[in-house]
Formats: C-alpha cells, sequence, structure tokens
C-alpha cells in the first residue's frame, strides 16, 4: 500500500438531542486473525524505564488480535509509543476473542483499559447504570463488509431464503445485518437467526471454512475476515461504509474502567497520547505499519496474515482518534430495529476531556461527543 498522507482527526458534528440508545442480549465482538518479512514484537510490550507515571507498578490492558484493533497492535509493540509514554510503568496485555469477555474482564479489574467494539461497550455502560466504563478516544472506523458467494447471490435481492454468516450473536456486524435486513422487509428472528434469510453465527476463523464447502452463501463480517473470504473466491455485494455518511462508523474504541479513570488520569493520559502517537505514525507509516500488525497477529493469534489479505483489510480501515460519538448513537439505534437490543439511556459513556487535552498538544483540533459526555 502506498504512502497516504497523515489523517487528522475530523471534527465531529455538533450534538443533537441526545440520547436513547441501546442495550441488549449478550453482544459480542469476536476477532480473529489468519496467517512479508516483519519485526518481531513476540515479547510484546516492556516498560521503557525511568518514573513510573502516577506511581504505578503497571496497567493491564486489553485488545483483539484484529486488522481493526490497529493501534493496540502497533502501538504497545517492544518500545512502541504508549510504552515510551508510560515509561516505568509496565503494560500488562490480555488479548480477547470477544467483546463481553473483555467488557467482563473489565468489571473484574483483570484490566483497567481495553480496545473494543461499539456494542460490548454500549451494552456494558447500559447494563451498569452508566457505573462501570467511560470511552476515552476513538481508534478505527469501517471495516466490516457483506461478501458472498457471487455463483449464489447476485445482488442484494437476492438475500431471501440465503444462508449468511455474522461472527457471534448479537455482535456489532450480527446487528448491522439483521438491522438492514428489517430496513429490506425481510423478517427474521433475532435470536434465533430463521426467517426469510437465514442468520447463522459462527467464529470469524471458521467462517472462511464454512464458506468454501459451502455451508453459507455469504457473510457480514469485519476485517481481515472479509478480505479473507475475497481471497477464498467471494465478492464483496456490500461495503458497510456505503451505508454511512461520509463513509464513516466507528469500529474500535478505548474504554476505562471508571474507578481507575477516576485513581490514575495521569496513566490514562499517557496511554491516551502514546495512541495518539501511534496512530499519527501508523497513518505517516502504513507499510511498516502493517508489518508490525502482522507480526503482532502471528503472536497473539497464532498466525500470519498472506500479504493481499493484509493489504485489503488495512485498507478498508480507517485509523482515527475521533470515536465518531455521533455514529455510536446511531449503531445503538440498528440493536433496537434489529429486535436484539432494548433502548438505554447513554448520557455519560464518553469522557473526552484527556483526549482533547492531548490533541490540543498536538496541535490537533479537538472531537465532540454528541451530547453523551458529563455524566448522568
Amino acid at each position: 500500500m502506498s504512502a497516504q498522507p497523515r489523517v487528522r482527526a475530523p471534527r465531529a458534528r455538533t450534538a443533537r438531542t441526545a440520547l436513547v440508545a441501546v442495550v441488549a442480549l449478550p453482544l459480542l465482538l469476536t476477532a480473529c486473525g489468519y496467517g512479508s518479512k516483519a519485526p518481531a514484537d513476540k515479547g510484546g510490550p516492556e516498560a521503557v524505564g525511568g518514573k513510573k507515571t502516577d506511581g504505578l507498578d503497571q496497567v493491564k490492558v486489553g485488545y483483539f488480535g484484529n486488522v481493526t484493533h490497529a493501534t493496540p497492535l502497533v502501538g504497545l509493540r517492544k518500545n512502541g509509543e504508549i510504552p515510551r509514554e508510560l515509561g516505568g510503568t509496565k503494560v500488562s496485555t490480555q488479548v480477547f476473542n470477544a467483546g463481553p469477555a473483555a467488557i467482563e474482564a473489565l468489571n473484574a479489574k483483570a484490566v483497567d483499559m481495553t480496545w473494543v467494539g461499539p456494542s460490548p461497550a454500549v451494552n456494558g455502560y447500559a447494563k451498569s447504570g452508566g457505573k462501570n466504563l467511560k470511552i476515552v478516544s476513538g481508534a478505527t472506523s469501517g471495516g466490516a463488509s457483506l461478501v458472498v458467494n457471487p455463483d449464489k447471490i447476485k445482488s442484494l435481492k437476492d438475500l431471501k431464503g440465503k444462508r449468511i454468516a455474522t461472527p457471534q450473536l448479537g455482535n456489532t456486524q450480527d446487528v448491522a445485518l439483521l438491522n438492514y435486513l428489517a430496513e429490506k422487509g425481510h423478517k427474521v428472528s433475532p435470536e434465533t437467526g430463521k426467517g426469510e434469510v437465514s442468520v447463522l453465527r459462527q467464529d470469524n476463523k471458521e467462517i472462511p471454512t464454512t464458506f468454501q464447502q459451502g455451508g453459507i452463501d455469504g457473510a457480514w463480517v469485519p476485517e481481515p475476515t472479509a478480505s479473507n473470504l475475497v481471497a477464498k473466491g467471494g465478492k464483496v455485494l456490500l461495503n458497510e461504509k456505503k451505508l454511512w455518511k461520509d463513509g464513516k462508523f466507528v469500529t474500535t474504541n478505548l474504554v476505562v474502567r471508571q474507578d481507575f479513570l477516576k485513581k490514575h488520569p495521569d496513566v490514562v493520559e499517557a496511554v491516551v497520547r502514546g495512541s495518539v502517537r501511534a496512530n499519527a505514525w501508523i497513518n505517516d507509516h502504513p507499510d511498516e505499519a502493517k508489518k508490525h500488525i502482522n507480526s503482532a497477529l502471528e503472536r497473539d493469534a497464532g498466525k500470519r496474515l498472506p500479504q493481499p489479505v493484509l493489504d485489503s483489510a488495512f485498507k478498508d480501515i480507517e485509523v482515527t482518534d475521533d470515536p465518531l460519538a455521533a455514529t455510536l448513537k446511531q449503531e445503538a439505534a440498528h440493536g433496537v430495529t434489529s429486535g436484539l437490543q432494548k433502548k438505554a439511556d447513554l448520557k455519560g459513556i464518553y469522557d473526552l476531556s484527556i483526549l482533547n487535552r492531548v490533541l490540543k498538544g498536538e496541535g490537533r483540533p479537538a472531537v465532540e461527543d454528541a451530547g453523551l459526555g458529563g455524566s448522568r
């Protein structure tokens, strides 16, 4: 992939009336890894040394082994931007395969901060009555598509009677597919997936095999699964970007436990600053970033991505500091339309004060919370 200009975090649209969004059945965001000479990031992050931030020995962070988690995959590498900002405070990492597991770990204080998708963050916040977490920064936008067998599905009008997979019941792509089908008038049971279109829930890493064996006709999946399906003969029937204004929608956010944020704001700021600088580095050095991503995927998911799959997956995401708060509200509303989720008050889910302070220090414009900041 050729070098790209540095992407500045866009200023979000002015906040509108806010707020009613979503809560649901367990919302799962399953990660995956598949398998270019790359840097050896085998050991993961190490403390750079020097003064401990806020006097803390270690900060426990979580993320997924997924291209849509490019920020931690690159920023947490040995001597990466995040460890450098933390100085003598060690980073302890945990790799998750599903969003609810990450939120459960956050609630249990097994991790202090984690990168996670919008649906688990919304679900976790709503179920705790707004007391467990805060979204403090964005990470990525985009990176999800409906990929189909072109011999079986020629157009979006051909979905009736077909079998379409998603990574997990209630995960972000599952909600997106169910919402899309509902808007097109297809009747599908959100819980069982049975109906005019059959929705099958499978782990990301199993979907390509099922696709090749003919067990499914298509799948609405994140990157790199979408690109892996294309490499196996699939065709992108609908890139989810087509459904969003300017092609932007939140895919990954950084969330932190509220009690940890209160006790250790300097640590949170160090991680956010490292994330902002990692994102800038990724956008300025895409080819080098891909090498670090693939090395991290090999370490965390056990297999590297073939270069064409990695190139395609990386091209489909946008690394951004902006959490795209307005789209979180819209995604939450999709959960209600899908039949999986109930309305919930998301007021206070964002605290972007640290992010905006960091952005100001970098000479960058502030981002907005779409009226979902502050406290309840």
